[in-house]
């Protein structure tokens, strides 16, 4: 039988008041609701997006406007369920999928379910989200993990589902040429599952010595664009996955992109990008934006699972829960900082 520790009734959460306004509170419990699991939280990812709310108190729409808990990159333990969910989960060690979409929209009937106008996504205001050592999620957005997997591994299968999203919807396909801009995370893992789905040889770009040698560990050739200007390095991608975020990396590339190829903008920048129309036009090239992903954690898993893709490398910092801010800044002074992960129990 498993024996899970007993529930306090109160908890320890990192609480965003405001650009570069963090503070460790306590907090209750959160009791689960009908079709709920409580999750003690035991591994959160740190992304850009935590990042930017904390300097910036917004990102586009998304305003910070009440005290807000920052995290959706999760892990952990189901240790409690509310009425109507699996008793039998109690033990269980799961990944948390962050967005809870509202199942009967336009969007969600027919599966595009990251499209739902009522989603409700963690970290995303007003919902709070995993800087904390519970929280209570509808049971089947737990997905359950395999024991072969660390818990470092199904927290980081959020941002690896942001990959598999990526390339479903380039259709990333045996004897394909993928160019990927930006060695952060994404693009890290965007690699992987690149030649996971088959991609005959990846190219990942960026300025960064450290993650291009990390792009070159995962099996992708590294271009260094500080050195040799992308346009210089006669690639010719049939799928452009921009992963920068950055627009004029964004226009250059699709420059590059060959006949007939997708271009699939995953990284979040600047609100216009510079749209080379007369390639676009003349090359009758596909392309198409990413919002989060839908149906992906089994196919994460079983990439993560089967060695295909590895996460722990991504890890290269770790810190308890009242460190959390140190988590949020750690690459304004480390450039070899690529992916920061907040223990919640420590």
């Amino acid at each position: 039988m498993t024996v899970t520790p007993a529930i306090p009734a109160t908890m320890r959460a990192a609480v965003l008041h405001g650009p570069e306004r963090l503070g460790i509170e306590e907090r209750p419990v959160p009791a689960p609701g009908p079709g709920e699991v409580l999750i003690r939280v035991e591994a959160v990812g740190t992304c850009g997006s935590d990042v930017h709310y904390y300097r910036h108190g917004r990102i586009g729409d998304f305003v910070v406007r009440e005290p807000l808990v920052l995290g959706h990159e999760a892990a952990g333990t189901v240790v409690a369920c509310g009425p109507g969910a699996d008793a039998r989960r109690i033990g269980r060690r799961v990944s948390v999928e962050p967005g809870t979409p509202c199942g009967s929209c336009g969007e969600c009937r027919p599966g595009r379910y990251n499209l739902c106008p009522d989603m409700r996504f963690l970290a995303t205001p007003p919902v709070d989200g995993a800087f904390c050592e519970y929280l209570a999620v509808r049971q089947d957005f737990a997905h359950e993990v395999p024991d072969s997997l660390t818990i470092e591994e199904a927290a980081l299968l959020e941002p690896l589902s942001v990959a598999v999203w990526a390339c479903r919807k380039g259709r990333v396909a045996p004897g394909d040429r993928v160019l990927i801009t930006g060695a952060g995370p994404i693009g890290l893992v965007a690699a992987q599952t690149a030649r996971a789905f088959g991609a005959r040889d990846v190219l990942v770009t960026d300025v960064l010595p450290h993650r291009l040698e990390l792009a070159r560990a995962v099996g992708a050739t590294a271009l260094d664009v500080s050195r040799t200007p992308l346009r210089e390095a006669e690639y010719a991608p049939t799928v452009l996955l921009e992963c920068s975020g950055v627009p004029a990396v964004s226009g250059e590339a699709i420059r590059t992109v060959a006949r007939a190829g997708r271009v699939v903008l995953v990284g979040m920048g600047g609100d216009e990008v510079p749209l080379p129309l007369n390639r676009v036009q003349n090359y009758e090239l596909e392309l198409t934006g990413t919002f989060r992903y839908a149906h992906t954690w089994p196919t994460a898993t079983a990439l993560v699972e089967s060695g295909a893709v590895r996460l722990d490398s991504l890890v290269s910092h770790g810190y308890g829960l009242a460190q959390a801010e140190s988590a949020l800044t750690v690459a304004t002074h480390d450039e070899t900082a690529v992916k920061a992960v907040i223990y919640p129990q420590r």
